[in-house]
């Protein structure tokens, strides 16, 4: 009977132990470490919101998301209020030292451009956050990857993105473009009013499909509508807090994602199983991407180290290649088109240079479009106003010091918004929210007061591998639509720049076009 009662006091013990100590860690998680963090921020002079258990800012960030997008804007490019709606109400209310609490974590804004540089060239210590592990399932690879494997993938796909290496990808950016072209022709003889946004959204994966894939583009193009349909699901899930755990749960929606994960797998492999077995009977001739990655995969070595990939990692390369190179390219071309439609002067100067150039039916090629100064300046003031990513995340690995005297924890997150960088008049001028190609006349240094306050693909070692990529191909594009068509802003047009994984239209972007 005693050694009965001792046996039940101790497993009582055990049981109030472990119920302690999971208590204890729970509260430590959703209330003493955010309280510990936010009352350092403020001893550091940072201004915001009381934190508040578990959701923090999200409910109020959600709202506000969700009222904006309500109703279109008045025509200008004064966008910030809409693309980061909370950053844009928090800022004006304490200043620009300020955070937000993204759930339990809290968000720290940098709007100095010294600071934002010693952020994005210290990418060892200031890293990607990995708050919702839901992303993977949409996209991983170089993007995601740090320290030694950021390094190795880094290396391994470089070359692929070489200017030489671009140049043999040309042809593939104008077959595309002669197909949406012939579309756009159709379409106009039913109506002068053409939504140009899923045409362009359409050219840019088509591109994809052909620079990644090549013989195997129908495949691609499979791949590509794969990806759209868990893009659709994945990233609504970024904006909500995150429980640990809950993408093992077998609910409808994570079934769904994990069936299209699975899909794309097994798509990709056929692909690049056809691609190994070609390579290895000596066949080169093929200048895609994935045939260019899985020979540089087959080299082994660079400076003396093994480097190559293993199959899962080939394949969240292709993923990552063709999610963000088509989402960037599409925005980017989508609001050139929309400003130069509302900006008649600059569509007339760009469409005599191209003309001067390559004549009005000439097949562009790729040292031409390098001679493109009035285009150049034309997509560097886009990417300026309307830049792909309206912000960028990182987060502390350690404690760090940022600047002379700035301190913060580890697991501060920090918001680098991009788009006040591009809107900000002590940087630009007072001009600063207006189309202006002609800031870049002289370069993108003699743009602006602070040359680092211009980085709409990011900046230091993790710039975006495919920038030269999309420049090329947005050049290719303007260019052959320049010679073909006039267009200005239908009286249906409703300006709604959306943040979706990219700045999108939410509401299309009709023009009235006519042939030339």
């Amino acid at each position: 009977m005693y050694e009965l009662i001792m046996t039940n006091i101790v497993s009582y013990i055990l049981v109030v132990a472990v119920v302690t100590w999971w208590g204890w860690r729970i509260l430590e998680w959703i209330w003493f470490k955010p309280k510990r963090m936010e009352n350092h921020l403020r001893t550091q002079g940072f201004k915001g919101n009381p934190y508040r258990v578990l959701f923090g800012d999200l409910k109020d960030c959600n709202a506000i998301t969700k009222q904006n997008r309500t109703n279109p804007i008045s025509i200008s490019d004064d966008i910030v209020p809409r693309l980061v709606p909370f950053t844009h109400k928090i800022i004006n209310t304490y200043g620009k030292k300020t955070f937000m609490w993204f759930g339990n974590i809290p968000r720290v804004h940098i709007t100095e451009p010294d600071l934002m540089k010693e952020v994005l060239s210290k990418n060892f210590n200031y890293i990607k956050p990995k708050t919702n592990p839901f992303i993977k399932l949409l996209i991983d690879g170089l993007s995601n990857h740090e320290h030694d494997q950021w390094i190795k993938h880094r290396k391994i796909i470089n070359p692929v993105f070489r200017m030489e290496r671009i140049k043999l990808m040309v042809p593939a950016f104008h077959v595309s473009c002669l197909e949406m072209i012939s579309a756009w022709e159709k379409e106009l003889k039913v109506s002068k009013e053409v939504d140009v946004w899923p045409y362009l959204y359409k050219l840019t994966a088509d591109v994809i499909s052909r620079a990644a894939f090549g013989s195997s583009y129908e495949e691609g193009r499979k791949i590509f509508q794969l990806l759209t349909l868990q893009a659709n699901i994945v990233i609504p899930l970024l904006n909500e807090l995150y429980i640990p755990g809950w993408r093992f749960l077998p609910t409808k929606r994570n079934m769904r994602m994990k069936k299209i994960a699975k899909q794309l797998e097994h798509l990709l492999i056929n692909v690049i199983n056809k691609r190994v077995h070609a390579l290895k009977n000596g066949e080169k001739n093929n200048q895609d991407l994935l045939t260019i990655l899985l020979e540089s995969n087959f080299n082994g070595k660079q400076d003396g180290k093994l480097m190559v990939m293993t199959m899962n990692e080939v394949i969240q390369e292709c993923k990552l290649f063709y999610f963000a190179g088509q989402e960037t390219t599409a925005t980017l071309l989508l609001w050139t088109m929309v400003l130069l439609a509302q900006h008649q002067e600059w569509q007339h100067r760009a469409r005599e240079e191209v003309c001067n150039e390559f004549g009005k039916e000439g097949k562009p090629n790729f040292d031409g479009l390098n001679r493109l100064k009035i285009v150049t300046m034309i997509i560097n003031e886009v990417l300026r106003l309307y830049p792909p990513v309206a912000e960028l995340t990182r987060i502390t690995a350690k404690d760090m010091k940022l600047g002379e005297s700035l301190h913060l924890q580890a697991g501060t997150t920090i918001s680098l918004p991009i788009v006040l960088f591009h809107h900000d008049k002590e940087m630009w001028g007072d001009d600063a929210k207006e189309f202006k190609p002609e800031r870049f006349a002289n370069g993108i240094s003699n743009a602006t007061k602070c040359p680092v306050s211009y980085f709409p693909f990011s900046c230091g070692p993790r710039v975006c591998i495919g920038q030269n990529f999309t420049l090329v191909e947005a050049k290719m594009v303007v260019t052959m639509i320049l010679q073909r068509f006039s267009f200005e802003l239908s009286p249906t047009y409703a300006h709604a720049p959306c943040p979706v994984a990219t700045t999108q239209p939410q509401f299309g972007a009709p023009l009235i076009m006519r042939q030339l």
